[in-house]
């Protein structure tokens, strides 16, 4: 599969960086560092379009060190981009630690998975079909 990309930023194409890794890095391109203060969101632009084959998508996903080593996620974890989506990819952070974050330009903020998916064709039933578990779930099944 190819994606076309169109790079306004001053950095490098994202890439994955083992040969197995699901998601690519993405990184703020940024004029100036944003300081993000305890609790608060940000919106950072990566200077980076794309036009995604339809029956994909690209999920923006925290990176795992980011949160746990800064306290620092991706807000609506997974942000989803959608294959009609033309504009720029940011990545809404949001620092749940008691400290400040800055964020440096060129800092790899979150990844980007790109996944198929399908639109399924909804039908309005009565009743859906029995199963052992059943309504049944957050912990039904005990600790």
């Amino acid at each position: 599969m190819e994606v076309k990309i169109i790079n306004k930023s001053h950095h490098p194409l994202p890439q994955y960086a083992t040969p197995q890794s699901a998601g690519m890095d993405l990184r703020a391109n940024i004029e100036k560092p944003i300081t993000l203060e305890p609790l608060a969101r940000v919106l950072v632009p990566t200077g980076l379009f794309m036009a995604l084959p339809a029956g994909y998508e690209a999920q923006v996903r925290p990176r795992s060190g980011l949160a746990i080593k800064k306290g620092v996620t991706v807000l609506n974890t997974p942000g989803t981009i959608d294959a009609d989506y033309r504009g720029e990819v940011c990545v809404i952070l949001v620092n749940l630690s008691n400290e400040p974050f800055v964020i440096n330009d060129g800092e790899r903020i979150a990844q980007m998975v790109i996944a198929r998916h399908e639109q399924p064709t909804l039908i309005e039933v009565e009743v859906l079909d029995e199963t052992e578990r059943g309504a049944g779930g957050f912990g039904h099944t005990g600790v």
